[in-house]
């Protein structure tokens, strides 16, 4: 995740990118991958902060321009994509955690519903030619006993699930009836050392290595008796510049179809640090939500049908990583 990134100057850039959300997991490293192709890359975040605390730890605070931006600043919104008519616009801003929406439902919705409708009508006024990618999430199924695929029945159950199946019903109406050429990628749980550490993965990953190195140390977590398909941010990335870079405008599924139970994730971790979990885990009731999903997970064969990519690092190698990345 440190590694230093070399560009050759004097090569012309391939394409001119904005990338909305440019400080977070997925922002940062959509960011940190299109640098390396030799992309002129505009990161945008609403914070006055100039640099990511991210973009440090991926060694490309020099590499890209950053602009200020608020989305629900429609008049600055539009200038900006008017002003630098970017190649392709990704849009990963929005408040990500399905816990804090609950809490505070209003920030969630206006981030990710008004952010979305706000970037898709200044791009209609100013009849924008580019390509837009917009961040979806599987939290819109909530649970899926079977994989879901692209037209699998949707049924929220958070602020934030709901404000993402509004962000997908406004980009798919503006695709119909506007011609943009937007669309928005469903993604499955994906984790990298940049995931905050209020996820669940980072708790677990985070509170295993402190009990490695305290073994009287206590770990309190929530409902356990859930599953979910992860996969590996960096992949993921990847497969939404394969989507914005096809011919077809089509939303798709992201994932990696492989279903793990929370208990396995707990167990694979301790266990690799040579401890039982059960030593360790406390069940505590402040931690368990009112509505959790029991199971998510969908199908990748559409996605693989189309650009032939799928995601290879497997659950076993995804601990490995976040493991080996914290104990630095």
């Amino acid at each position: 995740m440190q590694n230093r990134i070399t560009r050759v100057r004097s090569l012309p850039h391939q394409k001119k990118v904005l990338v909305f959300g440019s400080g977070g997991q997925d922002g940062s490293l959509l960011c940190n991958s299109l640098i390396k192709k030799n992309n002129s890359v505009i990161g945008v975040r609403r914070s006055s902060t100039k640099f990511a605390k991210n973009h440090y730890v991926l060694g490309i605070q020099n590499d890209l321009e950053t602009k200020e931006c608020n989305l629900m600043d429609f008049q600055n919104l539009r200038q900006l994509i008017a002003t630098e008519n970017p190649n392709e616009i990704y849009n990963l801003a929005a408040q990500s955690s399905v816990g804090k929406s609950f809490t505070n439902p209003r920030e969630t919705i206006e981030s990710i519903a008004n952010g979305t409708l706000n970037i898709l009508e200044a791009c209609r006024q100013i009849k924008y030619e580019g390509k837009l990618f917009f961040a979806g999430s599987s939290e819109i199924f909530g649970n899926t006993e079977i994989a879901a695929g692209i037209n699998h029945q949707q049924s929220p159950i958070s602020p934030y699930a709901i404000a993402k199946q509004t962000s997908f019903n406004l980009v798919k109406v503006y695709r119909e009836l506007h011609n943009l050429k937007c669309q928005t990628g469903i993604l499955f749980n994906h984790e990298s050392p940049l995931r905050d550490k209020n996820f669940i993965t980072m708790k677990i990953i985070a509170g295993a290595i402190e009990c490695y190195k305290n073994r009287n140390h206590k770990v309190k977590l929530g409902n356990l008796n859930i599953h979910r398909d992860w996969g590996w941010a960096e992949e993921y990335v990847e497969a939404i510049q394969l989507m914005t870079m096809g011919n077809n405008n089509t939303d798709q599924i992201i994932c990696s179809g492989r279903l793990t139970s929370l208990i396995e994730f707990i167990s694979m971790t301790f266990e690799k640090l040579d401890l039982n979990y059960q030593d360790h885990i406390i069940i505590s009731s402040e931690n368990i939500r009112k509505s959790d999903i029991f199971k998510s997970f969908g199908d990748p064969k559409p996605f693989y049908d189309q650009f032939q990519w799928k995601a290879k690092l497997t659950i076993s190698e995804i601990i490995d990583n976040l493991i080996e990345e914290q104990l630095k």
